[in-house]
């Protein structure tokens, strides 16, 4: 089994401090230290990178999603070396979609959907009555999308298809279903998940494939932070703080977070030498 060692930012979660006026102000915080991960039972999984077109043609769901600019600039700037040296270094490289509409006909969708168990039956339901009727339009007019942005919204997702930067290659494994991205990690001995994509609090985390899905599996699940952003709302959006939140739950609860340059850097040393 070979090992890599990469530069791996933790979050020290320890100890309070109860002579502060704020004890969790004692704690250690981010830190940083050289650990390794293996490139025989590793996986970079590419979640929800999506073609979300210009703000021209879906004015309504760019409205919705504000988003869509940050994740745009990631995919050109972030993803094509990263992706590139993923794919020379060794360690497997995975996609998930957000439904097979668009990834169908990609032979590493075919090869997961066939080596996957059976889809487990939709839980059963709770009963609806009219008040929760009323309280779910409520929020479909006022929360989100918004009426005026619905039709845009499903023109969108109508139209989906892979960002030419995160398209998958040749049968690199494409999964919709957690089941499916976990037959891709038994079947290739994948223990550890290094994710990238979109977004990093929301469908990174609770997404069919994400972080609480494949966790209850026993994979550790990290990120790589500048290959991500994050669902900010009016509070947040300036300094992205729900991004920041999110990475110190992703290292507290779940794995390690990475620098796209530190992980370029010690995968490329890796295969020179």
């Amino acid at each position: 089994m070979s090992s890599i060692m990469i530069p791996t930012h933790y979050y020290q979660h320890f100890d309070a401090d109860f002579s502060l006026d704020v004890p969790g102000e004692g704690y250690g915080g981010w830190k940083k230290a050289n650990l390794p991960i293996s490139v025989d039972h590793t996986a970079v999984v590419v979640l929800h990178a999506w073609d979300a077109g210009t703000r021209e043609k879906y004015r309504g769901w760019h409205r919705a999603v504000e988003f869509f600019p940050r994740a745009d600039r990631i995919l050109k700037t972030v993803f094509p070396d990263l992706l590139k040296t993923i794919r020379g270094s060794g360690l497997k490289l995975f996609h998930v979609a957000s439904d097979k509409s668009y990834c169908s006909h990609y032979p590493g969708y075919l090869h997961a959907a066939a080596i996957a168990e059976p889809e487990p039956a939709r839980p059963e339901l709770a009963a609806a009555d009219p008040v929760l009727e009323e309280l779910k339009e409520y929020r479909r007019c006022h929360v989100f999308v918004g009426e005026h942005n619905e039709a845009d919204v499903e023109r969108g997702f109508r139209n989906m298809k892979f960002p030419r930067e995160a398209e998958p290659h040749g049968d690199e494994g494409i999964a919709v279903t957690a089941n499916q991205l976990f037959a891709l990690c038994r079947e290739s001995g994948v223990n550890h998940i290094v994710y990238m994509g979109f977004a990093v609090n929301w469908c990174m985390l609770l997404s069919p494939g994400g972080m609480a899905d494949m966790s209850k599996r026993g994979i550790m699940c990290s990120v790589i932070r500048d290959a991500v952003t994050a669902v900010e709302n009016r509070e947040t959006a300036r300094s992205e703080l729900n991004k920041a939140a999110s990475l110190w739950r992703i290292a507290l609860e779940f794995g390690f977070v990475y620098e796209a340059k530190d992980f370029i850097h010690a995968l490329s040393n890796s295969a020179a030498s």
